[in-house]
């Protein structure tokens, strides 16, 4: 057999390496700047003045933390915090509980089911702002429509209610909660019409019924909603600011003050820019607190699946 000679392949022309596609980070660069500005930046610089004792005019000076011993010892940011947490409870159980049986109840083919649920969620296109002041009228101690039906059943002495400093802050939540409910509802309905008909239909013909058919085989499936409404009520407890400025402005005699509220006064009444921002940086830890282990927990859930 006749030796083959091994061909020699020509080394070729180089391959042109292909041009940089612009086009996607400039349309980044512009959210991305915006981003950076407003938030990032604003972030970072709080940090900065938290730990400062600038009030707004005058020469900056570091102090370092002496904004924060002074915190932990002052009453009134004590009684915003505690006011907070006050809120916070009540917003997570009234709404989550009056939403979901909202929704249970117009699940079902009612009559006139479209009218009631757009009437609990009308309230939550108004601002905050404007539900602040209709509820202002509402609470009124002379001609509010509150005061004005206990008079009319033989109360001789209706209370004042943003005038108490034991109902004030109630009488705030009680109208937040007014506008959360129709929120919960809402996505409480959607997670009933995505559920698996046939599991619930198995549980039926298992002997599941009314109150257990509902705790064992329903509400179980509405986790992930309920997860994410308890998530959402928490951020908007935190940061509950409008009601309480349109509706007392944290009185009387701070008793209906949040930690928001608290801050605006701090900074922007009494001119303690570097205070105000010890509060912010409070108020953002308190946050994280609660949002990171429900990231932690929708990144974990996401990487299973």
């Amino acid at each position: 057999m006749a030796a083959t000679t091994p061909v020699r392949q020509s080394a070729g022309k180089p391959r042109q390496r292909r041009p940089i596609n612009w086009t996607p980070y400039l349309f980044l660069a512009v959210p991305l700047t915006l981003y950076f500005a407003w938030i990032i930046a604003p972030t970072f610089y709080t940090f900065y003045l938290s730990l400062t004792d600038w009030d707004g005019i005058s020469q900056m000076r570091f102090i370092g933390f002496a904004n924060y011993q002074r915190l932990f010892g002052d009453r009134d940011f004590q009684l915003s915090f505690a006011n907070n947490i006050r809120w916070l409870v009540i917003f997570i159980t009234v709404p989550t509980t009056a939403g979901l049986g909202l929704a249970m109840i117009f699940n079902t083919n009612i009559r006139g089911a479209s009218f009631f649920k757009m009437s609990f969620y009308a309230p939550l296109i108004l601002s905050f702002v404007v539900i602040g002041t209709i509820w202002a009228w509402i609470y009124e101690p002379r001609a509010g429509l509150i005061n004005s039906l206990l008079l009319s059943v033989g109360v001789a002495r209706p209370p004042g209610w943003l005038a108490d400093r034991e109902l004030a802050l109630y009488a705030i939540i009680g109208a937040a909660v007014w506008r959360q409910v129709g929120y919960v509802m809402i996505l409480y309905l959607a997670g009933l019409k995505n559920l698996d008909p046939s599991l619930i239909e198995a549980g039926r013909v298992d002997g599941a019924t009314g109150w257990y058919l509902f705790r064992r085989i329903i509400f179980p499936l509405l986790g992930p909603i309920t997860t994410v409404i308890v998530v959402i009520s928490i951020i908007d407890s935190l940061r509950s600011f409008d009601l309480v400025s349109v509706m007392t402005r944290g009185g009387p005699a701070g008793a209906s003050n949040v930690l928001a509220n608290f801050m605006y006064i701090e900074a922007f009444n009494n001119y303690k820019m570097g205070y105000g921002a010890s509060i912010a940086v409070m108020l953002f830890m308190l946050s994280l607190v609660i949002i990171i282990p429900y990231l932690y927990r929708t990144i974990k859930t996401e990487l299973e699946y």
